[in-house]
């Protein structure tokens, strides 16, 4: 018994030890979220006596909205999604069995008087509710680079914006694609026009710490634990 109850302990220890390992701490100036800079391209000089240069004049419809590789755009966060959820289900069934009292000779069957017929019953009950409701929200601001033109025309965006408080950084990150068609005058788009999103708002320090389950209990909520 004390063997098998160092087996189960090991195990535990192991199980848990595969559960506790640690996420890649988010940091600033992630490598992955930083904008891609265009390579300059230089005109070649034409001595044509002219004061005028091509590659500076913009068109007399042009605009101001991002299209080319490092341009920045921004995004208007406006996340809001709400789901509920209610299940219920039902079961009964019940079984009745007669056995009548035998007969032999015209006569019933009795043993010491008594006769030998039976009854059984039988019947089974099952009753299950479950609701879920979940709602969040996300409002801000965040300006991204174009890191890609697609060949279509639609641009893959990148980006992040930190915020150092007293006690930690809180920080949001966002990738995605966007058509030029949504972008409006001022250059900017809603967040539900990004297509492929993925957005991140997190917090590293003290408080986010504060708001993470330890190790152990993470075990113990885990899908390993049989109990």
């Amino acid at each position: 018994m004390a063997n098998l109850k160092w087996v189960i302990s090991i195990a535990a220890l192991a199980l848990s030890a595969c559960a506790s390992v640690p996420e890649p701490t988010p940091m600033p100036d992630d490598p992955y979220y930083a904008p891609v800079m265009p390579e300059e391209q230089v005109e070649p000089a034409v001595p044509n006596g002219s004061l005028f240069r091509g590659q500076n004049v913009n068109g007399l419809y042009s605009d101001i909205k991002a299209r080319d590789l490092g341009d920045i755009i921004t995004v208007r966060l406006q996340e809001q999604t709400t789901a509920s959820k209610s299940a219920s289900t039902g079961i009964s069934r019940n079984s009745n069995v007669d056995l009548p009292t035998p007969t032999l000779f015209g006569r019933d069957v009795t043993v010491a008087g008594n006769p030998l017929s039976a009854q059984l019953n039988g019947g089974t009950d099952f009753n299950g509710d479950s609701s879920a409701d979940q709602s969040n929200q996300l409002t801000g601001d965040i300006t991204v680079a174009v890191i890609r033109v697609l060949p279509n025309g639609n641009l893959i965006v990148r980006g992040e914006k930190w915020l150092t408080l007293n006690n930690g950084q809180e920080y949001v990150r966002l990738t995605g694609i966007i058509r030029p068609q949504d972008v409006t005058s001022d250059n900017s788009i809603a967040s539900n026009r990004v297509a492929n999103a993925r957005i991140e708002y997190s917090g590293t320090g003290s408080l986010a710490n504060a708001q993470r389950e330890g190790w152990l209990t993470r075990f113990f909520n885990g899908p390993i634990w049989p109990f």
